[in-house]
């Protein structure tokens, strides 16, 4: 049984933790605490180190793909079944499906296509906003 809650971090609210300036900062820091586990799978791990690269460089990119391959809280997640439960952006899938693989407790994303999983009564994914995710944190 694990003790630590598990989530899947859309690249979204990853990229806008990063920084240190960042009001969000806390989720980055809280993920090199271990304060929690993410899960992801090497598909999610190719977008963000893609995303960051724009946004920040390839040298912060890289950084932060291998700070998550050698983090213990960090779950590397192997999807053996796509559900595409996600129809309006089919990118989205793969945070999705690491979800129901790694059985976590909720998808933390500000992506409004990911509001389609609240409808969907199997498999059950939370999706929850980064604000969400620090008072759930906070009480756990």
């Amino acid at each position: 049984m694990r003790n630590k809650l598990r989530f899947v971090i859309d690249t979204n609210v990853l990229l806008v933790s990063i920084s240190s300036r960042s009001p969000y900062h806390w989720l980055f820091q809280g993920l090199i605490k271990q304060e929690f586990e993410i899960a992801f799978t090497t598909e999610m791990l190719a977008e963000y180190e893609e995303i960051i690269s724009v946004k920040y460089s390839p040298t912060v990119a890289k950084n932060i793909v291998r700070t998550l391959l050698l983090l213990p809280n960090a779950i590397r997640t192997v999807v053996y079944y796509n559900w595409n439960l996600i129809p309006t952006d089919a990118d989205d899938n793969k945070f999705a499906d690491c979800a129901v693989a790694a059985n976590t407790d909720a998808i933390v994303t500000h992506d409004r296509h990911f509001n389609i999983l609240k409808e969907i009564s199997f498999p059950k994914l939370n999706v929850i906003t980064i604000d969400e995710l620090k008072l759930l944190l906070n009480n756990h």
